[in-house]
């Protein structure tokens, strides 16, 4: 199978980045124990306040979709969704080679 990238844009309430990238850095830290999962940034934009950008890269979109499956994921999503004022940005990649890529 293929590598599975995925970037997101997730926009939280007025003065709730802070809580929100909190939430994404525990979920990063959670992710980090599963080793498809290859990396999990999370980044924010000086001229945007409340924007919060996710890259993530797995070792295939079925070890990305069974991290979704994981109770610990779970509760972090639970935690972080009232904390996003709309429906986060996604674009699911196929990565076709770079440094970093094996």
């Amino acid at each position: 199978m293929s590598k599975f990238a995925m970037f997101g844009k997730l926009v939280a309430h007025p003065g709730q980045r802070d809580a929100l990238v909190d939430v994404l850095v525990e979920a990063a830290f959670t992710l980090g124990k599963m080793p498809e999962c290859q990396y999990y940034i999370v980044s924010v934009v000086e001229d945007e306040p409340d924007a919060v950008w996710v890259t993530e890269l797995w070792a295939d979109e079925d070890a990305h979709a069974r991290s979704l499956q994981n109770d610990a994921v779970r509760a972090l999503v639970q935690r972080g969704m009232p904390l996003i004022a709309e429906m986060p940005q996604q674009e699911r990649l196929t990565p076709v080679g770079g440094k970093g890529l094996d």
